[in-house]
């Protein structure tokens, strides 16, 4: 499809109708079927998830996958849990994002020059897709890439995130990465018109011990909002 005729619309009304990855679909469909005992009055969305934000972004943010009783219960990226509560109110800090807080989409989270997308977009069991799951998944990201005509910076969270990120780049610019650059908190690349900015993600797992605080994922899309207002 050319990028004419192609748009974010398509893009997330595709993604939310896929069901390429059958594993995927079972366990996205288990999950909000039994759901947790604290959600157990809400309804789950339980389809994969697109991405979402400014379309006229110059910074693209970039995760591994919605988590089971996040995005996958409220139907938007680090919408509804831990992971995404630490990332909005960094992006809030910096000027990112309206508020620090989000619990589900329509309370009032609205993002300026940032977008936000997963490079899997079903909620994959322990956290692990399998690489024929990743392959499906990444022309969604690679047209989304290609769509925001205005993103400069792409900050990857974790090294499924700098992974999915550099692939993408590669894909829509042409650029050729070889050796691939290994994966660093705040480690830059620049690429086919794009700085890709490291960092770790945003997991429960790195901010309850420290390997991630706020500071480092504020002073990382400080860096990002640095680059993007540099012209390519």
């Amino acid at each position: 499809m050319s990028r004419a005729a192609d748009s974010l619309a398509r893009v997330t009304a595709e993604v939310v109708a896929c069901r390429r990855c059958p594993r995927l679909v079972a366990w996205r469909e288990c999950v909000a079927r039994e759901k947790v005992a604290r959600f157990r009055d809400e309804e789950y969305w339980g389809r994969p998830v697109p991405g979402f934000g400014d379309p006229e972004a110059r910074i693209l943010i970039v995760g591994l996958a919605p988590a089971a009783h996040g995005g996958n219960r409220t139907g938007r990226v680090f919408t509804g849990d831990a992971s995404g509560d630490f990332l909005f109110a960094a992006m809030h800090d910096v000027g990112l994002a309206n508020q620090p807080t989000s619990v589900r989409p329509g309370d009032g989270l609205e993002l300026t020059d940032a977008y936000i997308a997963a490079a899997v977009r079903c909620a994959p069991p322990g956290n692990k897709p399998l690489p024929s799951e990743r392959d499906n998944c990444a022309p969604y990201l690679q047209r989304e890439l290609a769509l925001l005509s205005g993103v400069r910076a792409i900050v990857a969270l974790g090294a499924y995130g700098w992974a999915a990120a550099l692939r993408a780049v590669v894909a829509v610019s042409g650029a050729e990465l070889r050796p691939r650059p290994k994966f660093a908190h705040g480690a830059e690349v620049a690429a086919g018109g794009y700085v890709v900015v490291a960092t770790y993600h945003p997991s429960q797992q790195n901010t309850f011990t420290g390997v991630l605080t706020r500071p480092m994922l504020v002073a990382v899309l400080a860096r990002a909002r640095e680059l993007a207002a540099t012209p390519p």
